[in-house]
């Protein structure tokens, strides 16, 4: 995928969430998971990551009922390589327990250190 082509397939995607995707982005946006900066539907290389935090490397994952788990693994060792974490959540589990979800990213985050800024 080009990368015109990935802000298009980011934008649409921003515009019509699924509800899994809603209930992690309302605890994640306008910093409200300890101030950390996460963006959602993001371009990057061939993919476009549902949300991440630049400044820890961690890109978060929906799973929906239609991920194929070999691309999936393809992505996940992609963003390894670029030196990202990647925590993924089936549908079930977000909407299950959100705060749940959030605290999971919180103990993620808490074994990672911060990329630092110059």
């Amino acid at each position: 995928m080009d990368r015109e082509a990935a802000i298009k397939r980011a934008r649409r995607l921003r515009r019509n969430p699924s509800a899994t995707e809603r209930a992690v982005w309302e605890r994640l946006r306008q910093r409200r998971l300890e101030g950390l900066k996460f963006r959602r539907q993001m371009p990057m290389g061939p993919y476009v990551l549902d949300f991440v935090c630049l400044r820890h490397r961690l890109a978060i994952e929906a799973d929906g009922p239609f991920h194929d788990p070999v691309r999936d693994a393809e992505r996940d060792a992609w963003l390894l390589a670029k030196g990202f974490r990647v925590l993924r959540f089936s549908n079930r589990e977000i909407l299950g327990s959100p705060d749940l979800v959030a605290d999971r990213v919180l103990a993620a985050l808490d074994e990672l250190p911060p990329i630092p800024t110059i």
